[in-house]
């Protein structure tokens, strides 16, 4: 009989889904390596023996992407190319027994506040003495920030209280401790991520706090720009717009998803707000910081729309003129309020108002992007691409927004740094420019 040789194990950390994922992979990784553990995120090479898969179960194609992801490693186990195959995230939450069943080749499946159980299966013990000193994936000058769990609200179409629970605030300090870490290793830019942003605080401080911590991020010494994320429009807590026109390092940028404007629609998700209550607030907003740039998301083909509903949506988007808007077609979730309607919009109805509300979204983007050609725009550079750097403005987020891209021959910036470009061509959803030149 040959003996088996010994090799310590690899672990390969795979995440899918929402930057909410990213930092849960992360703070996995993060225990990981403090155990002394040898992990690695999505590496290309094979020579991982342990895989763990951080999946989402938000709408039909996430979880179709989950579930393809899980079966292709567990051909890969069946056939020998790895040792363990462990499954953790929402989808995991969501449908953990019925998972169990149809794929019993993954080791383990554990729910998205299963740390601990899972490290137990890894051989690590969890330490409280990591928390806040999180490794990071992204590029090293900038990371996510997510300051709650969970959500309370009770939109109809939406899942996410059935995976991630109710919502629980991280006290300011140690938000401000593990922003101060972050700094101290190279980040510069915040991404304020969580269910719903402007809960934050009233579970804990019973009042909304959102605006005291910007106060306190933005004092936070290294950190050039604090970006806001998944701010839900309903009780808006207007001081923070405040906060925002007083503190340069708070961008003037926020993520606000309305859903929809139609206020029978708005009723049917129980989105707690009326179309003229929204406009209300974004006139409020651009009123107290000019210039603000508001990216939104909209829902189109949820259960009993109709083409005047959805006319209504398009005629909102073309009179606000929104910097960056993202289109979801409605996905019938188990378990949901929404779920006990009749999804009656048909497919091809779904993605043909969803093509039509984007075409509108273009040609506002194109405008607003060729508006801005012989401005100066500060620029972080994120990387170097096919002969460009490439950066995003004050305007811009990560992965979904625009891009400022930089001719290399000509000019030159750092990865990580910040620098003034002068814009001077645009498209849909690209700028162009060069190295501001400066005047003798």
């Amino acid at each position: 009989m040959k003996a088996k040789s010994i090799r310590q194990d690899k672990i390969n950390v795979i995440t899918l889904g929402c930057s909410k994922n990213i930092v849960d992979s992360e703070n996995l990784i993060t225990q990981l390596r403090g155990n002394d553990l040898d992990v690695v995120h999505e590496s290309e090479q094979d020579d991982a023996n342990i895989v763990v898969i951080n999946t989402c179960g938000f709408i039909d194609l996430a979880k179709e992407e989950s579930i393809n992801t899980i079966l292709q490693y567990a051909a890969v186990k069946k056939r020998g190319g790895i040792d363990k195959l462990f499954v953790t995230g929402c989808l995991s939450q969501r449908y953990k027994d019925e998972l169990e069943q149809e794929i019993p080749e993954v080791d383990a499946y554990f729910g998205t506040l299963e740390l601990p159980g899972l490290l137990r299966k890894l051989n690590a013990d969890y330490k409280h003495e990591l928390v806040g000193e999180r490794l990071i994936t992204t590029p090293a000058h900038y990371a996510y920030l997510k300051i709650s769990e969970g959500c309370n609200r009770t939109c109809s179409f939406c899942a996410i209280p059935l995976m991630r629970g109710g919502h629980v605030s991280r006290p300011i300090e140690e938000l401000v401790f593990e922003a101060s870490s972050l700094a101290r290793r190279g980040v510069k830019e915040l991404m304020l991520i969580a269910q719903e942003l402007t809960y934050y605080g009233l579970d804990l401080y019973k009042k909304r706090r959102l605006d005291d911590l910007l106060h306190a991020l933005a004092d936070v010494e290294g950190i050039e720009w604090v970006r806001l994320h998944y701010a839900y429009p309903s009780k808006f807590p207007r001081e923070v717009f405040d906060v925002m026109a007083a503190r340069k390092e708070v961008c003037n940028y926020l993520d606000l998803p309305l859903q929809h404007a139609d206020n029978a629609v708005l009723e049917r998700m129980r989105r707690q707000i009326t179309a003229e209550e929204t406009r209300d607030l974004l006139e409020y907003a651009r009123a107290k910081v000019p210039g603000i740039a508001i990216r939104t998301t909209f829902l189109v083909g949820f259960p009993g729309e109709t083409e005047a509903e959805f006319e209504a949506l398009c005629d909102f988007v073309q009179e606000q003129q929104f910097d960056r808007v993202g289109v979801f077609q409605y996905s019938h979730e188990e378990s949901t309020r929404a779920y006990e309607m009749e999804d009656d919009v048909p497919a091809e109805v779904k993605e043909e108002r969803a093509n039509r509300l984007m075409a509108i979204q273009q040609e506002i983007s194109h405008a607003r992007n060729q508006a801005k050609i012989g401005s100066v725009q500060q620029v972080l550079f994120d990387r170097k691409e096919n002969g460009y750097f490439v950066g995003r403005s004050e305007a811009d987020s990560p992965e979904v927004d625009n891009e400022v891209w930089v001719p290399a021959a000509e000019n030159y910036v750092r990865i990580g740094d910040f620098a003034p470009i002068l814009i001077t061509d645009a498209t849909e959803y690209d700028l162009y420019g060069e190295v501001e030149k400066l005047k003798n």
